[in-house]
């Protein structure tokens, strides 16, 4: 494939599924058995569904897959799951806020890819055959049920402390 530039952006986009997951299965297991956990689990399972299609779409471009993008995206939450223990070291609500901010702004980034996708895709037969609209549907239900958890993470972080 001669697309340097579409290899170098699903690349980065592959590599931000591989932080996002790792957080996520942080925050899974740190809040088993609540409804925090249940919706990360959740959403989860679509990150990994949507991977799998981002994937599939680079073995259909024959886009190989970076592994120094992947690892320094390994690396980067491993970064982010230390600067939220600094932030909140009992874990707590501010922790909870912030990993779920950052997994927010990545699904957010995610559904730009489909869209970008999706507006290229005209003039572009290579990435024809995909359903972007579902997949940025699904983007969006994904970031909507991440928004109630985060709002009432936010209630709990931000809240003014009883005097």
């Amino acid at each position: 494939m001669a697309h340097t530039q579409l290899a170098t952006y699903l690349n980065d986009h592959l590599a931000g599924s591989v932080a996002a997951l790792e957080l996520m299965e942080q925050l899974e297991a740190a809040h088993a058995g609540t409804p925090l956990a249940r919706c990360i689990a959740g959403v989860r399972e679509d990150v990994q569904a949507d991977r799998q299609e981002l994937e599939a779409l680079m073995g259909r471009l024959q886009v190989a897959q970076s592994r120094i993008r992947k690892a320094t995206a390994w690396v980067t939450e491993k970064l982010t799951a230390l600067k939220l223990r600094l932030d909140d070291p009992a874990g707590g609500a501010l922790r909870v806020l912030e990993a779920l901010d950052v997994l927010s702004l990545g699904i957010e980034g995610k559904a730009s890819l489909w869209r970008a996708l999706r507006a290229t895709a005209a003039a572009t037969p290579e990435l024809q055959g995909m359903d972007y609209d579902e997949l940025v549907k699904r983007a969006a239900d994904q970031r909507g049920r991440l928004e109630v958890e985060r709002l009432e993470a936010a209630k709990q972080a931000l809240r003014a402390a009883d005097s």
